[in-house]
Formats: C-alpha cells, sequence, structure tokens
C-alpha cells in the first residue's frame, strides 16, 4: 500500500544544538544536563557527564536526540529536559508523526543519514541534509501498531545486551574476589613491575607500513577492545612487510595487547594463532608464564586501578601516549600461580557463556534488521 511522502521538516521540528559559553560547564549538577555530542548517549537514554547554567537549545522529553557530528545517526531519546551542544540535534515529532515510529524510522535510514556528512576536517550534517530526507507516513494508528512491534523486539535486544554487560562485570567482580583491589593490596601479594614479569615488552611497527588490498592483517589500537581482539575493521599488508615488522614484534597466542594511543589502556589478550603484525599504537607484553598468567596480567591491567595508572602515565608525556618505558615501569602484583590458573579457568568459564549469549545477539541483530526493514516497506 502507497503512502503520502513527507520531508522529514514538514512533519517534525529540527532543533540543532548550541554549545553553551564555556564559564556555565559543571559538574555540580547546577542547571541542564549537556549533550554535547554521542559521547553522551547511553543505550537508549541520554547519559550526561557535564551541566550547564546557561542553555540556549533545550530538548523535551519524547525528543529523538541525534548525532550530526562524529557518530552521524546515533541516537537517544530524551526522557527530560537536556542542553543540546552543538554535536547533535533534537528531532521533536509534530502531530501525524508518532515519536517511536520516528525513533525506529531513523534507525532504519542511519546509513542514508551517515552519507549525508560533510567536512574536510570531520564529517557533519546541517539542518539542510535532516530535513530533506523523506518519510513515508502511515495513518498515526498504523505508525503505533508498528511501533510497538519494533519496541518489542528492541526489548529483547536489550536484555540480551544487558546479559553480556552482566558477563563482563562478572569477570571483573571474580578477579577483585580472588586477589583483591590492587589500589590497596589487602592480600600483601609481592610486588614487581611489566618489565620484571614480561620476557618482552615492545611495541608496533613505528614506520608507516605499506599496506595493501588484502593479505596479513595489521593491527592498531582501535581493534584493540576491552577483553578481546577487534578483527572486523583491519588494513592488510604483504609477506615481505610482515616478515620485516615481526622481528622487532611478533604477537603470538599469550600476548597481551594495551592500546597506547586514543583510548589509552584497553587490554585483551592474544587468543588466535594466525599471524598479524601491530603498529605502534599498540604496545604487546609477554608474560613469563612462571611469574604471571596471560589471564591474570590481562585482568590485572583491566582493573580500574592499573588503568588509572596507564592514563596517568599517558598524560605524562607531551603527546599523550603509553610509552615503553612507563609501561615497563607499571607495578605488578603476583600472587601464587596456583590461584592464578584458577582464575584462568572461572574467566574461560565466563567466556564461554558470554559467547554463547554474543552469538544469540548476532541472530537477534539480524532478525531485528530484517523485522524493521518490512516495518518500513509496508509489509509488516
Amino acid at each position: 500500500m502507497a503512502y503520502s511522502t513527507y520531508r522529514l521538516d514538514d512533519v517534525c521540528e529540527i532543533i540543532m544544538g548550541q554549545a553553551p559559553r564555556g564559564e556555565a560547564y559543571n559538574t555540580e549538577l547546577e542547571g541542564w544536563p549537556l549533550i554535547a555530542g554521542p559521547g553522551d548517549f547511553g543505550l537508549v537514554r541520554p547519559s550526561p557527564k557535564k551541566f550547564t547554567r546557561k542553555a540556549s537549545k533545550i530538548s523535551r522529553p519524547g525528543d529523538v536526540i541525534v548525532g550530526i557530528r562524529a557518530s552521524i545517526g546515533s541516537r537517544v531519546l530524551a526522557d527530560g529536559e537536556y542542553c543540546l551542544g552543538r554535536g547533535v540535534a533534537a528531532l521533536r515529532p509534530l502531530p501525524g508523526l508518532h515519536s517511536q515510529f520516528l525513533w525506529h524510522w531513523l534507525g532504519h535510514s542511519a546509513a542514508m543519514l551517515a552519507s549525508k556528512g560533510r567536512g574536510a576536517t570531520f564529517k557533519q550534517l546541517s539542518r539542510e541534509d535532516i530535513g530533506e530526507l523523506e518519510i513515508s507516513l502511515p495513518s498515526v494508528e498504523e505508525q503505533d501498531r508498528r511501533a510497538k512491534i519494533l519496541d518489542q523486539a528492541e526489548i529483547l535486544l536489550a536484555r540480551r545486551q544487558e546479559a553480556i554487560t552482566l558477563f563482563d562485570d562478572l569477570a571483573a567482580a571474580t578477579f577483585i574476589d580472588m586477589f583483591g583491589d590492587p589500589a590497596s593490596n589487602p592480600h600483601d601479594w609481592n610486588s614487581s613491575t611489566i618489565g620484571h614479569v614480561a620476557e618482552q615488552v615492545t611495541d608496533g611497527e613505528h614506520l608507516t607500513p605499506r599496506r595493501e588490498a588484502e593479505g596479513i592483517k595489521l593491527l592498531s589500537a582501535r581493534n584493540v577492545r576491552d577483553g578481546y581482539i577487534d578483527f572486523s575493521n583491519v588494513d592488510h599488508i604483504g609477506p615481505e612487510e610482515h616478515a620485516r615488522i615481526r622481528r622487532r614484534c611478533d604477537p603470538r597466542r599469550g600476548d597481551v595487547l594495551i592500546s597506547c594511543s586514543g583510548t589509552i589502556g584497553r587490554v585483551a589478550p592474544v587468543e588466535t594463532d594466525e599471524p598479524f603484525s601491530l603498529v605502534r599504537s599498540a604496545a604487546l607484553v609477554r608474560p613469563r608464564m612462571s611469574l604471571v598468567t596471560t589471564d591474570y596480567l590481562a585482568g590485572y591491567l583491566r582493573t580500574p586501578a592499573l588503568r588509572a595508572r596507564m592514563l596517568r602515565a599517558a598524560r605524562s608525556s607531551s603527546h599523550a601516549n603509553l610509552f615503553q618505558g612507563p609501561l615497563r615501569n607499571l607495578p605488578v602484583l603476583c600472587p601464587p600461580i596456583g590461584l592464578q590458573v584458577e582464575f584462568g579457568l572461572r574467566i574461560r568459564s565466563i567466556a564461554r557463556l558470554r559467547g554463547a549469549h554474543t552469538a544469540h545477539l548476532a541472530k537477534l541483530e539480524d532478525l531485528f534488521s530484517a523485522l524493521r526493514y518490512r516495518a518500513f516497506e509496508g509489509k509488516l
């Protein structure tokens, strides 16, 4: 069935954000919570970090707040009044457009919205870029029906995502339960340094590698996630370039990788036998297994106490990088190796459960995408 098609700015008000004056910022909960950009988005609702005493652009409950710089097209639902910074815009439905229908339509149209981003330094959207989008509208009753179906499917996704987060929390809690907080060392474990407990500490290639369309994977800090390596967005190099780089840095199973620039301090164990290379933004630590196990060292470095130490060490340099010297000097507590092995067994049991939930989440996401496509093609 064909429905009437409208420009988006004909069926909703578009409120472009504006940065408040610097002196108005605060963290004392005074004024309006500030949504400066997608970095202040939670999974569905805003998650602001700062407040401002002065605001010229303010959201209302029910507005859809959309990222218009950096993570273009990401979105959250406003559950109250927020100051809108210049990295976001609020979309306020007019009569005839259901708020939840707009929410799901924006998710369906995220790629199209992102493709409109323009700019040499960083991409951003204008009011016209948003307003010229075309949306087909059935009756409000039909919009409500479709939105409710998609709402239920989205709830299932959110619950699965929450379960995965709980597994991450369980892993962190298991470390603290077995070894205590490294900041206070309640069990009085012997202390050493990364340089002493590691066979090798190095970072990736300093020169710009010669990249190829395909070949051996070349990883950077962006691929080092919290607890795992993300191989989904990598560069490639040829065998000769890999052979040259591996003479200095040759990652292997059992190593621990650390992001040393950008988001500093993410830690992931190497759990693959596939060869790959690193660039300078990622570091490699190869533990002496007689002193520390891979699972223990990765868990230790992921504690808030050690993440804070890595950030302080990075900020002490002029370029905010975690260099090899400060990395080697990081303190490491050394519990009995038997206890470390037991920790590894527990962590791997948690990881298996997390993996099963993650695989199920991927299937749910595929089903949700298909369902949303049918909803906006009039086939739901």
